[in-house]
């Protein structure tokens, strides 16, 4: 096993900034096509909800229109 070292030198240091601003590209990229991915999703299912809201509309309007004639039928026959 390596021993600890008691002092960073500047190049050390450097090299260790160094490592971690690729790791932070690498994984910012990464989160980036993530993103990416649920975006899409989100557009997907945003085109699905807007389809059951026409069709939840539309339902409601001949349910209305429904129950306009049966109570038009229901007041007739009185």
């Amino acid at each position: 096993m390596e021993s600890m070292r008691e002092s960073w030198t500047d190049v050390r240091l450097d090299e260790l900034s160094g490592r971690v601003d690729q790791g932070f590209e690498r994984l910012s990229a990464e989160m980036r096509a993530g993103f990416e991915q649920v975006n899409s999703r989100i557009d997907r299912l945003d085109g699905r909800v807007d389809g059951l809201y026409n069709r939840m509309f539309q339902a409601s309007v001949v349910l209305g229109a429904a129950l306009i004639g049966l109570i038009a039928a229901i007041v007739t026959k009185l």
